[in-house]
């Protein structure tokens, strides 16, 4: 059975909103085969990752740039998992009051030097999730899933 890592922080309603959603995509019927783990950024471990076929990460935008948590979440598995997980998927979503270019940019850049593979286009939000971005959250993590199923 393969491991999706979910690794957020949900310090808002918006934000817990669009980790709900991901979360129910990643559990819909027909992902079969697939446990979801869910892990809060800061007690997100190296041996989550290490464990987990592919990975999740949601954060809001804070002063331009990812929560501290998620930050200091990919500090903690950085070295730890630099080779082990080379080429290991992930997907992620990022909620900001009006931009988010900074926290995606960030994660992109992390995620480049772990070696992950991206296997969906980031969900971006601004402002009050409308029902599209709650359903594009809902689809990344069915996406996300599926593409572990063996």
């Amino acid at each position: 059975m393969a491991t999706l890592l979910i690794v957020h922080h949900t310090p808002s309603p918006n934000c817990q909103a669009l980790f709900e959603a991901v979360v129910s995509g990643a559990s819909a019927d027909g992902i079969e085969d697939v446990r979801v783990v869910r892990r809060a950024a800061l007690s997100a471990t190296a041996s989550d990752v290490l464990a987990a076929d592919g990975v999740l990460l949601g954060t809001p935008a804070n002063l331009g740039y990812m929560s501290g948590a998620l930050k200091h979440f990919f500090d903690q598995i950085y070295y730890p998992c630099l080779d082990a997980t080379r080429g290991r998927p992930f997907g992620s979503w990022v909620h900001g009051g009006n931009d988010v270019t900074g926290a995606v940019r960030g994660i992109e850049s992390i995620t480049r030097g772990l070696g992950w593979r991206r296997a969906a286009d980031a969900v971006t939000v601004t402002g009050e999730p409308a029902k599209a971005d709650v359903e594009a959250c809902w689809e990344l993590g069915a996406t996300v899933a599926a593409g572990l199923m063996p």
